[in-house]
């Protein structure tokens, strides 16, 4: 009875100690130096212009209409996100679509006609991989350079631009080598279709 008396006030103030300190203290420094240092990260790095948000930069967007750029193949299942009335009401988590599948294979013959089909300048040229698969999460928001480049022809012609305008405003959305060295280029398709609809 008295190793309970002495003990569990002890343990009681300690138990206190720690709960205050990790999960109040060490929460608001870490969440205040974020807000501090990476503003933008923090708070999802959502591009905002004009006090309008048009969606992550971390996340990619569905585009399928000539006029813009195209990213990876969207993966993605919203079967479990519908209101009362069947509307999609938000993206749920991405599919877990074996790369081996028949349904897999199909979704990627699906992308090479469509590629096809809106790309007739490229004729028989060579489609990147990345345009007709999908990344790991199903959510990519980037495409390689090389498949930015196949859609120049087909982007220019529907916004009335030239090719080297077109070339002009993926430099300006392309990303880096991570340090300089690691990985390979890559271009934000949601920046690049904010440019040519003249929002960023």
């Amino acid at each position: 009875m008295k190793l309970f008396k002495d003990v569990l006030p002890k343990a009681f103030v300690i138990f206190f100690i720690f709960t205050v300190l990790c999960g109040v203290v060490y929460t608001m420094v870490v969440t205040g130096l974020a807000q501090l240092i990476f503003p933008n990260q923090a708070n999802g790095s959502i591009i905002e212009v004009d006090g309008k948000k048009y969606g992550c930069e971390l996340l990619g967007q569905q585009y399928t209409d000539p006029a813009h750029m195209w990213g990876r193949i969207m993966n993605i299942d919203v079967s479990t996100y519908k209101d009362e009335n069947g509307k999609t009401v938000m993206y749920a988590e991405p599919s877990n679509i074996s790369p081996a599948s028949d349904e897999y294979e199909a979704l990627v013959a699906k992308r090479v006609a469509m590629l096809r089909e809106a790309n007739p300048d490229m004729d028989e040229t060579a489609i990147p991989v990345d345009l007709v698969t999908c990344s790991g999460s199903g959510l990519d928001p980037h495409i390689s350079r090389a498949a930015a480049e196949y859609q120049v022809p087909r982007i220019a012609r529907e916004n009335n631009m030239t090719e080297e305008e077109v070339r002009e405003i993926i430099e300006t959305c392309t990303d880096g080598k991570f340090l300089g060295v690691f990985g390979e280029e890559t271009v934000n398709v949601l920046k690049v279709n904010l440019m040519l609809d003249g929002i960023l």
